[in-house]
């Protein structure tokens, strides 16, 4: 299977504790560093044999690792989300989404693929949410290093934590009795309630203080920024 080494490397030099990735230094030191690694494992043969923890950490790293990739391609940009004229330009988002291919185990893929058909459709693993990244502020925080298999569970376990605890993404009001949180749980709402009953208790389940929620507490999503999830030196 894929060696993650070079890629836990790559992380650990340019990606903060903040999840903030240094995308300048990454492509003035090392621009073909992720496309080299990927280049030299594309062959590999998938192992049909994987265990689901082998499976979550191959098909995590990948995706972050072909966004990234993606990113520093066309770096310098200020987000994923690019604007013509002041308006989003839909068509190349979805473009980067849905229609860019990368090649790994002699077929291609894209991210949204990876993203539904591989890790919630096939592996039923809601924290992938937490892990994954768009390279954008709104999405999780990109980890500094790389998912391994005999611990991407803790991995993703901190990760929620990580994402739930973080007042940009979950908070809550007591005079209003309102729970704000990231539209990740509106869009992927269905993931989540297939282990809990209701999204505030899914999010309760993290938090590490503990708050007055239940099901019928109200809900109201936060904005989503989708600014590139870049470290300014």
């Amino acid at each position: 299977m894929i060696d993650f080494e070079p890629w836990d490397r790559l992380l650990r030099q340019y990606v903060d504790q903040h999840g903030r990735v240094d995308y300048f230094a990454w492509k003035t030191e090392q621009p073909q560093a992720i496309a080299d690694w990927l280049s030299s494992q594309k062959n590999l043969a998938f192992k049909s044999n994987c265990n689901t923890f082998e499976q979550l950490a191959l098909w995590i790293n990948l995706y972050n690792a072909f966004t990234i990739s993606a990113i520093l391609e066309r770096y310098p940009l200020e987000s994923i989300r690019p604007r013509i004229l002041g308006i989003p330009n839909w068509l190349a988002f979805l473009w980067f989404f849905q229609r860019r291919y990368y090649y790994i185990f002699g077929k291609n893929y894209s991210l949204a693929e990876i993203e539904n058909s591989i890790l919630r459709d096939k592996l039923q693993e809601p924290r992938i949410h937490f892990a994954i990244v768009c390279a954008s502020v709104g999405c999780p925080l990109l980890r500094a290093g790389a998912y391994f298999p005999q611990q991407v569970i803790q991995q993703l376990d901190e990760d929620a934590r990580r994402f739930i605890n973080n007042p940009d993404k979950v908070r809550y009001d007591s005079d209003t009795k309102t729970l704000y949180c990231s539209k990740i749980f509106k869009w992927y709402r269905q993931d989540f309630l297939k282990v809990t009953s209701s999204i505030p208790e899914y999010i309760g389940s993290y938090l590490e203080t503990d708050l007055p929620m239940n099901a019928s507490t109200p809900i109201s999503y936060l904005y989503y920024d989708w600014n590139l999830n870049q470290r300014i030196s």
